[in-house]
């Protein structure tokens, strides 16, 4: 009885996460909950590479330590992506009911209220994607170039300064980055934001505040990340 008791919770749990999927709301929660995650990973990964700066040295004993339990760093590779495909499968939803509940294109289609960001996160988001996949191919799976997998420094660690360095020296690469980089800035300047008004943190007291904050740190979070391949474009990092 007690086994069927919890089979009967674990259906009743699923449905409910199921029926809040369906929802508009439930897709709102979700795009604003992975988005945060998200929005904390970026920042945490561009901490991270601007070790680049203090030399081989500690950003190679930086990937050392993050490689050190492959099962929890894979985890939590595959946990972003899965996260990622569900913000881009919830928006991609959210925009095509939108469009169903308005058949009828507005004759004039000048925007009013809303900024090139906004009109463009679908866009932006599917671009980012493809980013994300091509990154993951070039520097992690070695996809791209199998030999960033086998340098080593001379303590016979990933040589990951070498990697990035000899990856971003390319400059078509580290075109695709920069572009990529500016499409986060427009999607962070408003995602950021309005994740905080489908969690219901949004009010009107503070809704300057948090559009300054969107602003802001998506500007921190591309000028950090673009002065990497233009350092090494100009041959600062070398």
């Amino acid at each position: 009885m007690a086994a069927s008791a919890e089979s009967l919770r674990r259906i009743s749990a699923a449905g409910l996460l199921l029926r809040l999927w369906q929802s508009s709301l439930g897709k709102k929660y979700v795009m604003a909950i992975t988005g945060l995650g998200l929005f904390g990973f970026v920042i945490v990964h561009m901490l991270g590479n601007l070790q680049i700066y203090l030399g081989p040295e500690h950003i190679n004993a930086y990937a050392k330590t993050l490689k050190a339990t492959p099962a929890i760093l894979w985890g939590a590779r595959l946990g972003l992506l899965f996260i990622t495909i569900l913000h881009i499968t919830a928006a991609a939803q959210l925009t095509q009911a939108n469009r169903k509940a308005r058949p009828v294109a507005y004759i004039h289609k000048k925007p009013v209220a809303s900024t090139f960001a906004s009109r463009t996160m679908i866009i932006s988001g599917l671009v980012l994607f493809a980013f994300i996949l091509f990154h993951l191919a070039h520097f992690t799976i070695g996809w791209v170039d199998p030999q960033y997998l086998e340098f080593r420094d001379s303590v016979d660690r990933h040589d990951v300064y070498r990697m990035m360095v000899t990856g971003f020296s390319n400059p078509i690469v580290s075109l695709f980055y920069l572009i990529s980089m500016g499409l986060l800035l427009f999607h962070l300047s408003h995602g950021v934001s309005s994740l905080f008004q489908s969690l219901g943190l949004r009010s009107k007291k503070i809704a300057g505040v948090l559009d300054k904050f969107a602003r802001g740190t998506a500007l921190i979070l591309f000028l950090g990340n673009i002065s990497i391949p233009l350092s090494i474009l100009a041959g600062v990092i070398k």
